[in-house]
């Protein structure tokens, strides 16, 4: 009798999934505000209204995600720091570029070209108040790539246990004295983004990390506990709603919610099925095209193609999304062949 091989899947499928729910949810919230849609309601005010936070999960996600797969490459140095930054370059850099020159093709002026050569430097997260127009909402790539050149560092706070709490607890009092204090009018200047601070986000990036540290204790509570976290999901969010977006409304309700999607033996969830996984493989994709997507419809005046603004903002939502799967997946595909072409030439030269 032959036995029976058992593969072992080390990914985390539901925080796929989570991270595809959070990119559909923040293109939903995007579409609602810039669309006009004055949609009376609690789904609609509270619950998409409030989707632009989940950037803060995506943050929580991504450290937890580098954490995975460098971490101990980091730490052991059985990886260059040449190949790291050469790896999350290449991950973000060519999409980003193409939509940066798309969107500066189809709306040219002196101001567009300045803040193209910011962004494709990738390195206008360090600016004090960037303000950039091209691909607003690139902010959050801005903010990750700093978190990319400090992930060594990142790396040396968590790797102790108690360096990584305190790291934690100064991150969350330096979050708390950005909003009463230092993000005042005395200190920034209008149109102030404080979301792309990598300090001001640095609670969340951290949090992320500790969730790691402690990932396989985790795995074994919520593996038993699993309904117990999904209740308390659930009133975190009740109080999330009812007294609005705060670091202790809000951090808690990410940190729930990472730990929750650690959950592995099941076969078939809402947060892990066959769409789930194809989402979140280009849900930074579709964060960073669907804007773009959207401005397109409006030029061409299908932002409201009926009279009744649900019609319309449903109609929207789903060309929106479809439109930036489509254009996500077919220019991941070029990007795809260019890099096997450049590494064949390599080979060539080699050769």
């Amino acid at each position: 009798m032959k036995e029976k091989i058992i593969k072992l899947d080390n990914k985390y499928h539901q925080l796929d999934g989570l991270r595809a729910y959070a990119a559909i949810g923040i293109a939903l919230m995007h579409i609602k505000a810039n669309g006009g849609y004055n949609i009376p309601g609690f789904v609609s005010e509270k619950i998409i209204g409030s989707m632009g936070e989940l950037v803060f999960l995506f943050m929580m996600i991504s450290a937890f995600s580098m954490c995975c797969g460098y971490y101990q490459k980091i730490k052991e140095r059985s990886i260059t720091i040449e190949s790291f930054y050469n790896k999350r370059f290449l991950r973000i850099f060519p999409f980003f570029a193409i939509l940066c020159i798309l969107d500066v093709t189809v709306s040219p002026n002196k101001e567009s070209f300045y803040e193209l050569f910011a962004n494709l430097t990738l390195c206008f997260g360090l600016l004090p108040n960037a303000h950039i127009t091209v691909i607003g909402v690139g902010w959050f790539i801005g903010l990750i790539f700093v978190f990319y050149m400090i992930f060594p560092f990142f790396c040396y706070l968590i790797s102790n246990n108690t360096r990584a709490w305190i790291s934690f607890i100064l991150a969350v009092i330096f979050n708390i004295l950005c909003s009463i204090y230092f993000f005042d009018s005395d200190h920034i200047v209008n149109n102030f983004d404080f979301r792309s601070n990598i300090i001001y986000c640095s609670a969340y990036l951290l949090a992320g990390g500790l969730i790691f540290k402690y990932k396989e204790s985790l795995e074994k509570v919520v593996e038993k506990y699993y309904w117990i976290i999904g209740v308390i999901i659930i009133l975190l969010s009740i109080i999330y709603f009812k007294y609005g977006n705060y670091i202790y409304t809000l951090l808690p309700l990410c940190v729930m919610l990472v730990i929750y999607s650690l959950r592995r033996n099941m076969e078939k969830t809402i947060l892990k099925n066959r769409l789930t996984n194809f989402i979140s493989g280009i849900s930074m994709e579709i964060y960073l095209s669907h804007m773009m997507i959207y401005r397109i419809l409006e030029k061409l005046n299908l932002a409201h193609m009926t009279n009744n603004r649900y019609t319309s903002y449903i109609i929207v939502s789903i060309l929106v999304l479809v439109s930036a799967i489509v254009f996500s997946v077919i220019t991941k595909k070029f990007i795809s062949k260019i890099e096997l072409y450049f590494n064949l030439g390599n080979k060539v030269i080699l050769k």
